[in-house]
């Protein structure tokens, strides 16, 4: 009964650190809107380098809380501190539990890291789409022709760019 209950503390433990909130920081100025969409109302611009706390993850976005205040900004402008181990020990399914009880001997530091996964589209999700021409009219009313590109470039101060075009049949695929 002893070890049973050891093992359930242990895992009590273990789902209650991986349940805690996350820390993470923009990694530009951003807005922190009032849902997870770009045409949302936004709430707030937090500064780059702003601290957060995520509280849920839902697609593209992520609902955080920023010095109190709640609201959802853009994946792609956050960056997460993760611990990077170095470790003498030998890892496995057992070294994280020596580390987490306080056995082996690794040493943390911290690494800057951003990550986000993009996900495609199933079979199953083209086969269920309905089209929406008041969608496709917005999306297309964003669309530039060459010479606004070209005028764009030029107020930026863009500089062109030539790389050399690699066909699909360098690359063993069809043309």
């Amino acid at each position: 009964m002893g070890l049973r209950s050891a093992f359930a503390i242990i895992l009590v433990a273990l789902a209650s650190a991986a349940g805690a909130q996350e820390q993470a920081f923009t990694n530009r100025s951003t807005e922190l809107k009032d849902r997870g969409a770009s045409d949302a109302r936004t709430l707030a611009t937090l500064p780059e380098n702003t601290s957060v706390k995520v509280l849920a993850r839902g697609g593209g976005w992520t609902r955080v809380d920023a010095s109190g205040q709640a609201g959802w900004i853009n994946v792609f402008h956050l960056r997460f501190p993760a611990a990077v181990e170095s470790s003498g020990s030998s890892g496995g399914a057992l070294g994280g539990l020596t580390s987490f009880l306080g056995g082996g001997r690794n040493t943390s530091q911290k690494a800057n890291i951003a990550t986000t996964g993009i996900r495609g589209l199933s079979p199953e999700d083209i086969k269920n789409a309905s089209p929406d021409p008041a969608a496709l009219a917005k999306a297309q009313s964003y669309r530039a022709d060459k010479p606004a590109a070209e005028r764009f470039a030029r107020e930026a101060k863009l500089a062109a760019v030539s790389i050399d075009y690699v066909g699909d049949s360098a690359k063993g695929g069809r043309r």
